[in-house]
């Protein structure tokens, strides 16, 4: 590949010009920054930006660390924190926890040993892991997505999950139903628990809520999940379904439609996330509403802002419930 020098000497400038004209170019003239720029075009020469930033001390990468690459929320709110970096001239990249604590904890080391800007995590378990003490002592930010900090002391940004639990359950109750199961993950995952939490205070003592656990937070571990309900004898089976999330939820409605179980009638469903998908279902869902992309911008705002040295601070938004046809008040007595 071409170099700098070679771009010189093609250009008839001195190295300092073509640096100036790659990293400051408002202090070139323009008939110099011409030169410069058609050289790099004639001679196919690609910056070496790995070295750059080795030379200078600074990255402008940021890493995202998620919990499942599969799931769009968590494409969602990487779309929304590659938006606000690209304006920071700042590149997001992604890497995959597939919900592995040791995993994540291989992904930490090597961004600390990569010298990244900062790291946006969303991890695997509530209480710090080991990896992710090192990363902080090391002085890299990091930024907890889909978090609350807890004890931590990291920047955090998080939606109030116990409210949109709350959301779901106020609004099947309000429909007529007094029988809900709530299909969630069995694992002990705050969001999870949270919005349990929030459907059963909503719920109170006027109905039920029955847990029905998954081993995951797909599709097909809700069409299991919808297979166990429907699975029961009418007059034990809830009328109402709240699931964890929106992957679980259309995975109860494909269920469903493939048993001919009528949606809302014989079984409402709520989902959680509004992900793209849930507008655009067999039946379009109900779902609480997660703003999905404004997590991922305001991430890269706090990450940004702990480089500088500012403060860490911990953000938490309200989540709100999106209403379609996969609600509707009961007809089963």
């Amino acid at each position: 590949m071409a170099t700098v020098k070679e771009v010189a000497q093609r250009a008839g400038v001195s190295l300092g010009t073509v640096s100036n004209v790659l990293n400051r170019p408002e202090v070139v003239s323009e008939a110099l920054r011409t030169r410069v720029q058609d050289a790099i075009a004639e001679l196919g020469f690609v910056r070496n930006e790995s070295a750059r930033q080795l030379r200078a001390g600074v990255s402008r990468t940021i890493a995202m660390v998620v919990l499942d690459v599969a799931n769009p929320f968590f494409t969602d709110v990487i779309a929304g924190a590659e938006e606000l970096a690209e304006r920071h001239d700042s590149l997001v990249v992604m890497c995959n926890s597939a919900n592995s604590a040791d995993r994540e904890a291989r992904h930490l080391r090597r961004l600390d040993q990569q010298r990244v800007l900062g790291v946006l995590l969303t991890p695997v378990h509530d209480s710090p892991s080991a990896a992710l003490a090192e990363v902080r002592e090391h002085g890299t930010p990091v930024v907890l997505v889909d978090r609350g900090a807890g004890a931590s002391g990291h920047p955090s940004v998080a939606v109030d999950d116990v409210l949109g639990g709350r959301l779901a359950g106020e609004h099947l109750v309000g429909a007529g139903h007094r029988d809900i199961a709530y299909v969630g993950v069995a694992a002990p995952l705050r969001q999870v628990q949270e919005r349990l939490r929030g459907v059963q205070e909503a719920v109170g003592g006027s109905g039920t809520v029955q847990v029905v656990n998954t081993t995951g937070l797909s599709v097909r571990a809700g069409s299991q999940a919808a297979a166990q309900i429907l699975a029961l004898p009418e007059a034990e089976r809830p009328t109402a379904v709240f699931c964890a999330n929106d992957l679980l939820a259309l995975g109860v409605l494909n269920e469903c439609v493939r048993r001919g179980v009528r949606v809302p009638d014989e079984l409402a469903v709520v989902g959680y996330d509004d992900i793209g998908f849930a507008a655009t279902a067999t039946v379009p869902l109900t779902s609480v509403r997660q703003p999905r992309e404004l997590l991922g911008r305001t991430a890269v705002e706090l990450l940004l802002a702990r480089v500088q040295g500012r403060p860490a601070q911990q953000i938490v938004f309200e989540p709100e419930l999106v209403v379609r046809r996969s609600t509707g008040r009961r007809t089963r007595s």
